[in-house]
Formats: structure tokens, sequence, C-alpha cells
């Protein structure tokens, strides 16, 4: 199983997407390409991405039993913690102090 979500992309790398993978929400794909697919999809993200971001995630045999990679600005960022892959949060932006 693979999903790929994307927030502000554009519209032709959607397209691209939907060619090989289900949209089932607006940027939420599905499918179950082969690793050699799905290392193809995930370069055309890499290329139309743009100012947007993405995160792919597969199963896999690890103890997780997944993994997943990121591309793009995104409060959440991957982290490998003992071999885990987990999901850090940056800090919020400061708000402006009023003068």
């Amino acid at each position: 199983m693979l999903v790929i979500v994307t927030e502000n992309v554009p519209p032709r790398l959607r397209g691209r997407l939907a060619v090989w993978l289900l949209e089932i929400r607006a940027g939420v794909y599905i499918g179950n390409p082969s690793k050699r697919l799905r290392e193809f999809i995930w370069g055309q993200v890499l290329e139309g991405v743009e100012e947007g971001n993405a995160v792919i995630a597969w199963n896999t045999n690890t103890e997780s039993g997944y993994d997943f990679l990121t591309v793009g600005k995104n409060r959440r960022i991957p982290v490998d913690f003992d071999g885990l892959r987990l999901v850090s949060f940056l800090p919020p932006d400061e708000p402006e102090k009023a003068l």
C-alpha cells in the first residue's frame, strides 16, 4: 500500500499523480504500485512540488511496518530515533509583537 498526501502543489502534479494512483480526497492518493513505480512517482513529486509540500508513506519490512519521506516546508519533520522513524514538530511561528 502506498499513500501520498500533497498540499499546495500545482494542478499538473495532481493530474500526474491521478494517472497512477486513486485520489480518494483532495490531495490524498493511494495505490499499490511496485517499488520501481513508487520511486518513479516520488521523482515526479520531487520535480513538480514547487512551493507546496508532500509526504509519501508505504508499507515495508521494518520495525514499524512502514516508511515515509517528505518534501517541502512543513511544521512536521521526520526524525530517526534509534532506527525508528518518528515525526517531530517545529515550534509555531511567533506572532508579531505589538508596539
